[in-house]
């Protein structure tokens, strides 16, 4: 276990006087994703300043969620936070450690907005939860508010369908062997999935490239407008992206990468449009892969190993909301 007792970790809460929701934000959940750190020290500074109050409902920040991995200017600190989070009473890494601590705290509020960024060039989008369901990999019934609040962030983009796209590649490579089956749908728990599992919503928010100079600012107009959307802030409340303007996706299928020898065509990024049919890749044995269907490429990895995600192929959503 990491050993590190000079670090700590910090939140803030501002509370109104009338009656309103619990938002938390949270910043630097991978340590090299500092777009919502600077975002949340923004506006924590306008409110310190008395140029925002918080009049109904509460707004907790965290701005650096794995202070390890900021230290360290890298994604993790001993592993992927965004993955199996849950708290565990014998915390084998510096990352249990923080889900010890943030796993309560996310369980006292009712919206998280999580921030990130990305690490290739991209437009800014929103990840979001399942429609309203009472299933047992992720039940929910806040769908509605979760994408009202998803269109009025600032951004475009929206994608919808992670955890049960993950969940199908899971239980295929799983084999039928129940316990590899939980411990791997365990991993595919974040920051929002958790919040979720607590009767709350969340969102994340992935602003920009990592290095791009605008992606605090897209922070930073999230955080007003979430507060304004949820009337903590006496604002206007901020109007959706129009529907025809929406670019909005589901994740369907995630295709593994079965051998150390598969590949790539060609490098491939997030969103990438692939026609069906067209060649994405190509088998240790010679065997192309090809995109079962028209529609967009996201999370390639190059790097995977044999037996893991290689890329996810999402289709366009017109029933978003």
């Amino acid at each position: 276990m990491t050993s590190v007792p000079e670090l700590q970790f910090k939140s803030i809460n501002y509370t109104g006087l009338g009656n309103g929701p619990r938002l938390i934000v949270t910043g630097a959940v991978h340590g090299n994703e500092t777009c919502g750190t600077k975002g949340i020290l923004r506006v924590m500074a306008e409110l310190d300043s008395g140029a925002l109050l918080i009049r109904s409902g509460s707004v907790t920040f965290v701005p650096i969620v794995n202070p390890l991995a900021y230290q360290k200017q890298q994604r993790s600190g001993d592993r992927n936070l965004n993955r199996n989070l849950f708290p565990n009473p014998d915390p084998q890494d510096f990352e249990d450690r923080i889900a010890n601590w943030l796993c309560p705290l996310l369980g006292q509020h009712d919206v998280l907005l999580d921030l990130h960024s990305f690490n290739a060039a991209s437009e800014p989008f929103v990840m979001v939860g399942p429609q309203n369901n009472e299933g047992s990999l992720q039940p929910f019934g806040h769908a509605a508010k979760e994408r009202a609040l998803a269109r009025r962030l600032g951004v475009r983009r929206f994608v919808d369908g992670w955890l049960a796209t993950y969940g199908e590649g899971v239980q295929r490579r799983s084999r039928g062997d129940a316990a590899a089956l939980e411990t791997n749908l365990r991993y595919g728990v974040g920051t929002t999935e958790f919040m979720r599992s607590t009767g709350g919503y969340a969102l994340t928010l992935e602003c920009g490239q990592h290095a791009d100079p605008a992606a605090p600012d897209v922070a930073y107009r999230a955080i007003l407008n979430a507060l304004a959307h949820l009337e903590l802030i006496d604002a206007p409340r901020p109007e959706p992206i129009a529907l025809d303007d929406m670019d909005a996706l589901s994740m369907v299928v995630v295709y593994d990468k079965l051998e150390a020898g598969d590949r790539f065509t060609r490098t491939w990024s997030s969103f990438d449009p692939v026609a069906e049919g067209e060649q994405i890749g190509v088998r240790a044995d010679g065997t192309p892969v090809l995109a079962a269907f028209a529609g967009r490429i996201l999370f390639p990895d190059v790097n995977a190993q044999p037996n893991h995600e290689w890329y996810y192929l999402a289709r366009p959503n017109g029933n978003f909301v």
